[in-house]
């Protein structure tokens, strides 16, 4: 193989590679299974990396968060992408309340 097509093979890899984040196991999408603590409950975020959405929301994904506000029923999401916690911040007539969950990659 000559010199310019390794090369040009080897941009093409690091190209592919920085277009998916860096990250060599990047899925287009991944379903998070999300736990709340105290009640036990479980649900599910499909979190669609390449159009940029976090449960049917358009979110702010970065190396380290993904984040969402919620038109519908109201409320800021914000998943640590390390960690798995998601706290949800909602605002109400009495100040607000804050809610954690945890939550892992299926």
């Amino acid at each position: 193989m000559s010199l310019a097509r390794t090369l040009s093979t080897v941009v093409a890899a690091a190209i592919s590679t920085a277009a998916c984040g860096g990250d060599s196991a990047h899925a287009a999408a991944i379903t998070y299974r999300c736990t709340n603590p105290k009640s036990g409950m479980t649900w599910e975020v499909k979190v669609d990396y390449d159009r940029s959405i976090a449960d049917s929301f358009p979110a702010k994904i970065t190396g380290s968060q993904i984040a969402w506000h919620d038109t519908l029923h109201g409320g800021y999401y914000f998943l640590d992408r390390a960690s798995g916690a998601l706290t949800f911040q909602n605002a109400s007539s009495t100040g607000g309340y804050v809610t954690h969950q945890t939550c892992h990659a299926d």
